[in-house]
């Protein structure tokens, strides 16, 4: 029985992956690394790097760095996209501002804690990306958050400085 529930979490994971347009790929989240690589962050923007679970090299998307109660968190809106898979294999990566590197290390969330996590990412960048949570949004309750929650990967962040 833990096999198929195993099984059948692994392929909603795969399944649940919303592409960007070419708008998002090409304009937006290039403007938004551009910006954020020259040490503008825009609404807490970073540029995440982190190693390729297969081949080694590293690759780098715009990410939203969300800090709540002290704790910071990377939150995966499209679903289970590439960087997340990495972040599960690699256990870490950098962030970068500008010139600013901090290195990190990863630990994923479970499902039943990500529901605060979500709500409040939402409330802060719905108008970004809340069109990839399903009419979810900062105002729903705990029950209907939980329920997306598979769908959205949450990392909690780690520096060695403490944060």
């Amino acid at each position: 029985m833990t096999t198929t529930t195993v099984t059948t979490n692994a392929s909603a994971q795969a399944a649940h992956v919303q592409k960007p347009g070419w708008f998002t790929v090409q304009v937006l989240n290039r403007s938004v690394a551009w910006l954020t690589r020259r040490g503008f962050s825009v609404w807490g923007s970073r540029v995440l790097a982190v190693r390729g679970r297969k081949s080694g090299e590293w690759r780098r998307t715009p990410v939203n760095l969300l800090t709540l109660e002290g704790e910071r968190y990377l939150v995966a809106p499209r679903g289970h996209v590439q960087w997340t898979h990495n972040m599960r294999a690699a256990g870490g990566g950098e962030l970068h501002v500008g010139k600013r590197v901090e290195v990190f290390t990863a630990t994923e969330i479970a499902d039943d804690d990500k529901p605060a996590v979500l709500r409040a990412y939402l409330k802060r960048w719905k108008a970004e990306v809340g069109v990839f949570f399903g009419g979810v949004g900062p105002d729903s309750t705990d029950e209907e958050l939980r329920a997306i929650a598979p769908k959205h990967p949450v990392f909690r962040v780690h520096t060695t400085d403490g944060e």
